[in-house]
């Protein structure tokens, strides 16, 4: 379906330079768009496309508002315009509601109208599913699972008993919420396993990547707040509590009864220690691994870069020497304070 680049600019809230009646039906990068695309540049890298592209509108930051050949959407943020503008032009499609006929239901299920549930997926007893849910080929809903209105589980996701999911959640395939944490007590030198009792709960306008796993709570829930994104495979273990609109990238993971504020992110591959207390706004760059509290907002890094076996193990040697080096520095200050002299550092 096509739109009117003015009515676009209108419900984007962008201001439109061109032609305000040109065709808009699709989005497309700059340098393979044609005719009917609009796209983007958020990028300075990009810029070359800029004078090249054949599409048909493009949206622009207010500085580049002049260098555009062509119809223009001016945003200070291009890359939210156009995100809001690929929704529009892009949606989801409808789904027809039905239980498909080799989907196993529970007779002991609350299960409203306007409901889509796919071919071999199974639901348990006591589960609750509002209107508007799409659940696709193969999923598994434990007992008790309650998924809020207009949630999407696109295919083999399965949410163990217990689950709480908000309204207008997405959670991939191949995700699965609600697992046992790992939880183990040494009689010993054996391990003997804790019972998980609690579940989880999942707010409003979540998204769940593929093959992440959410584990339950060990006595109360793993929660996860509203507006919170999640990327693929990524570990949340037991009785983590993740704040509203905080963003983790790819196979982050984050140990148990760790507590991570709200707007913060987490970079690809970061790891969190357990028992942790991360503050609101508090953002960790990729890799980097975190063994303390941070209470203050701000942005932190903090790993080793790998080297060679034989430098590792000197690095190595040489920080268990540091303590020893730090104190003979201080003796030798001493000694020459005791004579006299001054000592002025670097």
């Amino acid at each position: 379906m096509g739109y009117r680049l003015g009515d676009l600019a209108e419900r984007v809230g962008a201001r439109l330079v061109g032609d305000a009646n040109c065709e808009i039906d699709r989005v497309d990068q700059l340098q393979s768009a044609g005719i009917g695309a609009i796209s983007f540049l958020a990028n300075s890298r990009y810029i070359k496309y800029l004078a090249e592209t054949a599409a048909s509108a493009v949206i622009l930051s207010p500085e580049l508002a002049e260098r555009s050949p062509i119809s223009a959407l001016i945003s200070d943020n291009p890359y939210l315009c156009y995100a809001r503008i690929a929704d529009i032009l892009h949606p989801q499609p409808p789904f027809q509601p039905g239980i498909h006929p080799s989907a196993v239901v529970a007779d002991q299920c609350s299960i409203a109208e306007g409901v889509y549930i796919g071919p071999c997926s199974v639901i348990e007893v006591g589960v609750s599913i509002a209107p508007g849910v799409f659940i696709g080929p193969g999923c598994v809903v434990g007992g008790g699972c309650s998924i809020g209105r207009d949630s999407r589980l696109v295919a083999q996701v399965t949410l163990c008993a217990g689950v709480t999911i908000g309204e207008r959640a997405l959670i991939q395939p191949g995700a699965v919420i609600g697992s046992e944490g790992f939880g183990l007590a040494n009689d010993r030198g054996k391990w003997v396993k804790v019972p998980q009792l609690g579940g989880v709960t999942i707010g409003n306008d979540v998204e769940i990547g593929a093959n992440t796993t959410i584990d339950c709570g060990t006595i109360k829930d793993t929660v996860i707040a509203d507006g919170v994104k999640l990327d693929n495979q990524i570990q949340i273990a037991h009785n983590v509590e993740i704040g509203e609109n905080t963003a983790i990238a790819g196979c982050a993971g984050i140990a148990g009864s760790t507590k991570v504020g709200r707007n913060c992110t987490l970079g690809g591959g970061v790891g969190l220690a357990g028992h942790l207390e991360i503050g609101d706004n508090v953002h960790f760059s990729g890799q980097t691994l975190v063994t303390r509290s941070f209470s203050e907002p701000g942005y932190y890094s903090g790993n080793l870069p790998a080297v060679s076996n034989s430098e590792w193990r000197k690095t190595i040697a040489r920080i268990r020497r540091m303590d020893d080096m730090m104190q003979r520095l201080r003796a030798l200050e001493k000694q020459l304070e005791a004579l006299g002299i001054e000592h002025r550092p670097g």
